[in-house]
């Protein structure tokens, strides 16, 4: 992971740090839903490929422990043994799988019916991405890991939380990549350098932000948000660096502004990416020289000893080059699409988040579980249309696609209904972002360019000059023209 000066990259490697080898990767079946043991939910079981037969059911059995199959709570350094299946509704020898050239072949041996990718069978070879139900018990999702989750190399080991439960920073996973992350993240709060996060909209930039604010010496200090986006155009600088008393006009009051009010802390500006070629090249001055700036309409130097976290959802090439220079650290926030083995505990957290919110509509959906804290009641149905789906807004889009499911269920359960399956097939379309094919054809290539060359390469405001109705319109346009701003 070269750390400064480039991309922390998004596999978590780095040569300065990771000496040894990485482990090869084994096949292993993930607890995807369990309503009878939720608290299960990410545990792994690991398959070698010399490892012979196994044998999955409830409880102990008369098979040698060795042949039986076993689910770990993985973590990095650690690999913790979990108690024996309970699900009721599953035969005391249920499956019996081994590993046969890179797949894992499955026979259902017991009394609960096997359905794998919607097809029930009883004889089935599976690889990573496929999911696995034994019917009202159990959902699987098969994956890669190694035998031995690397060890953290700058998060600390105290620093851990409930298997499945969020962090304290509010990150859930226990995936490797959501391990790594957390890792770039306790890295980047050791060091004062400004950073940029990458990552789709929805993926948690400001929640890693904020994350390293809290890791950082900077701790007891502002933790100042802003998004560059929303800020009109024709204030955007008395935004950032504020302003004298009675300037512009008489009677405005002096204000520090985003920088000023950072003093001492961070400055978090989310979609960084939309501010101006020229109030980018205006910043340079205040990231450069010990923070120092000047207030609109003031001659008095001041200094704000601040750190700069951006984010943005665009290339790096699109910014301004001497400012991305400045954001010497880039750290890739992964969205759902590539930790797809997080995705049940992010449903199982999203749902108590919902309940705490509007437990008058949501509490009927939870129930106490083996005198242990409430749980969802949901079909298994929920799990795997949400870990099929692909995800444009990540975290953003799962809560709502939770919430809407939430609403058309009938009863106590939260299920997947054929209404809103439906829907997702054939997602409503924003009227703002429909241009027809002819309407796109008048909007010329040099026309594209010249309101771009005109904005300073902020294509919010480009878009608006155009007069088209959102700036993903003109994204669309300049992927249909390979222009790149910047």
């Amino acid at each position: 992971m070269s750390l400064l000066g480039s991309t922390v990259d998004g596999d978590g490697s780095n040569s300065s740090v990771h000496s040894a080898a990485r482990e090869p990767l084994l096949l292993a079946l993930m607890i995807a839903w369990a309503p009878h043991e939720p608290e299960r939910v990410g545990e792994v079981a690991l398959f070698d490929k010399d490892g012979g037969s196994r044998i999955f059911g409830r409880g102990g059995s008369d098979v040698d422990d060795g042949k039986r199959v076993v689910f770990f709570r993985q973590r990095p350094g650690s690999l913790e043994r979990a108690a024996p299946i309970s699900s009721p509704g599953l035969s005391r020898e249920q499956l019996r799988l081994r590993v046969d050239r890179n797949r894992l072949c499955l026979d259902r041996i017991g009394k609960c019916a096997l359905k794998v990718n919607g097809q029930y069978l009883d004889q089935c070879s599976i690889g990573p991405g496929d999911l696995v139900l034994l019917k009202g018990q159990m959902l699987f999702y098969c994956t890669m890991r190694p035998r031995n989750m690397a060890r953290l190399q700058s998060a600390e080991p105290s620093a851990t939380h409930g298997f499945g439960e969020a962090d304290a920073h509010g990150i859930v996973g226990e995936s490797a990549v959501a391990w790594q992350l957390r890792d770039k993240l306790a890295w980047a709060g050791k060091i004062e350098e400004h950073t940029l996060f990458l990552g789709g909209s929805g993926s948690g930039k400001e929640l890693c932000a904020r994350a390293v604010h809290a890791l950082s010496k900077r701790a007891n200090g502002p933790f100042v948000a802003r998004n560059a986006a929303t800020i009109p155009a024709g204030i955007i600088d008395a935004e950032l660096f504020g302003n004298v008393k009675n300037y512009p006009n008489p009677g405005m009051p002096e204000r520090p502004g985003l920088i000023g009010s950072a003093h001492g802390g961070t400055l978090f500006l989310d979609e960084v990416g939309e501010l101006s070629a020229t109030l980018q090249a205006n910043l340079l001055r205040v990231l450069d020289a010990g923070g120092e700036y000047h207030n609109l309409g003031g001659a008095t130097t001041k200094h704000s000893h601040f750190r700069l976290l951006g984010a943005t959802n665009r290339h790096p090439s699109e910014l301004k080059h001497d400012f991305a220079a400045r954001l010497i650290l880039r750290i890739p926030v992964p969205g759902l699409d590539d930790r797809r083995e997080d995705i049940p505990l992010l449903i199982r957290h999203s749902l108590h988040r919902a309940r705490a919110k509007s437990p008058e509509a949501v509490a009927r959906f939870f129930e106490a579980k083996s005198g242990q804290r409430s749980e969802p009641n949901l079909k298994s149905n929920v799990i795997e249309a949400l870990m099929k789906h692909s995800f444009a807004t990540n975290v953003r889009e799962l809560d709502a696609l939770l919430w809407q499911a939430m609403a058309s269920s009938t009863g106590d359960v939260i299920e997947w209904s054929d209404a809103l399956r439906e829907q997702r097939l054939n997602p409503p379309t924003d009227e703002r972002d429909v241009v027809s094919d002819n309407e796109e054809e008048m909007v010329a290539e040099s026309k594209v360019r010249a309101a771009l060359a005109h904005c300073g390469g902020n294509v919010a405001q480009a878009a608006q000059a155009l007069g088209l109705p959102t700036r993903y319109v003109l994204y669309r346009l300049m992927k249909k023209y390979g222009i790149r701003t910047g």
